[in-house]
């Protein structure tokens, strides 16, 4: 595709719609000013005239001006904040700066070719996911108004990175609640079926229009150089996927065997793991019976990594998640020999960090042997965590060292 031209370019005045207001519940206006960044349908008492996607007044139910959201007719969250009080509205200016800013923050980190420029609300962007993989960029528009802008927000990164392609992998699920339909399309530019790029020293073909998420999971990729410096011997990385920590680990490993249900992702492991010289056993399996199998023969590993994916995607599914994470947890750790390293990590924003303490602690218990916690992690620093909202703290990972039995 061309460049966009400079008609689909943000525009510097303000969103025509901007004028609309929404009055919102005293609730809402508590949450709104304690910083927390959606106001949720049940908090709306009133909607004027604004558009789906637009970029509406936010005001309180006595009428007092609290900034400005995206407003959404369709979802749960009604309103994302995007300025408060009298901050101007929708500008292309500030669209620009906010993007500036986060990939500026990035670079000062030294994420240099391969890193998330745009974490959503953490980054004061909204319901906007940006990737960059080398030459190449990966867009999610997540709700109506980010998909509305879709076009001038690909023509703002077109300016500041000059890729040579940019893909809108708008296929999330998260999209259906918004009443926006599930695509994936080449918004700029020409993208292979497989780009090649380099983490840590790890080559990798990346699928930028099938792979998780926007091609690989980013923000495990300081995890994994963590993890490295504790793995040794016989390392098992149960839920593969397509070997992030395989591939981050077996050059400290004297042989590896990952497991993964995909027969697709384990097929990029073995290529992945040819590019780079690696022996890998790779299996496709049910994880869950396959530990239970490897604890019933008494196999032994020195290093074990869970890396699952999220058992709990709602609050109702958390009790059956919990039992999830303790299964796994309870064979890992039984599998592991004294001394052993267990990197084990959960997905879940539904599962908070005292909780998966608590769930590994029982499986220690129930494994009958002594664990000590050597670190606690989480996602990457590219993948920052809003504090006023607690749902953007999703990713926890820790690392264990088996003293032995009990």
């Amino acid at each position: 595709m061309d460049e966009p031209d400079a008609g689909s370019r943000l525009s510097s005045a303000a969103d025509p719609h901007a004028a609309a207001s929404v009055v919102v519940s005293a609730h809402a206006v508590e949450r709104f000013r304690g910083g927390h960044p959606w106001i949720y349908r049940q908090d709306v008492v009133a909607v004027g005239d604004g558009a789906p996607g637009s970029i509406v007044r936010i005001r309180g139910p006595r009428g007092v001006a609290l900034g400005t959201g995206l407003y959404s007719e369709r979802s749960r969250i009604a309103l994302r904040r995007w300025t408060v009080d009298g901050d101007p509205a929708d500008t292309g200016d500030l669209w620009r700066a906010r993007l500036a800013r986060a990939d500026d923050y990035r670079r000062a980190l030294g994420f240099a070719t391969v890193y998330r420029v745009v974490h959503g609300e953490a980054d004061l962007l909204p319901s906007l996911v940006v990737d960059r993989y080398g030459d190449y960029l990966v867009i999610q528009t997540l709700s109506q108004a980010t998909d509305r802008l879709q076009d001038q927000l690909v023509g703002a990164l077109v300016e500041r990175f000059r890729p040579a392609g940019v893909v809108a992998r708008n296929d999330p699920r998260v999209r259906e609640l918004e009443g926006l339909v599930r695509t994936v399309d080449v918004a700029y530019g020409d993208v292979p079926s497989a780009v090649p790029v380099e983490i840590d020293g790890v080559l990798q073909e990346v699928d930028l229009r099938h792979g998780q998420k926007t091609g690989l999971f980013l923000d495990q990729r300081e995890n994994r150089s963590a993890a490295a410096r504790y793995a040794h011997g016989r390392l098992l990385d149960a839920f593969s996927y397509d070997g992030g920590f395989t591939l981050r680990l077996a050059r400290h490993c004297d042989s590896v065997v990952s497991l993964d249900s995909s027969e697709d992702a384990i097929a990029r492991l073995r290529r992945n793991a040819a590019l780079n010289g690696i022996n890998v056993e790779a299996r496709s399996v049910n994880v869950f019976d396959e530990l239970r199998a490897l604890d019933r023969r008494r196999e032994r590993f020195d290093t074990i990594v869970l890396d699952p994916p999220a058992f709990a995607k709602t609050r109702s599914a958390v009790p059956r998640a919990r039992a999830a994470y303790k299964e796994i947890n309870l064979r890992a750790l039984r599998l592991l020999a004294p001394g052993g390293v267990l990197v084990s990590c959960t997905c879940s924003s539904h599962v908070s960090e005292p909780d998966f303490l608590e769930i590994v602690r029982g499986a220690a218990a129930d494994a009958r042997v002594q664990v000590t916690l050597v670190e606690k992690r989480m996602q990457g620093r590219d993948h920052p965590v809003l504090l006023a909202l607690p749902e953007s703290y999703y990713l926890k990972c820790l690392v264990l060292r088996v003293l032995g039995s009990r």
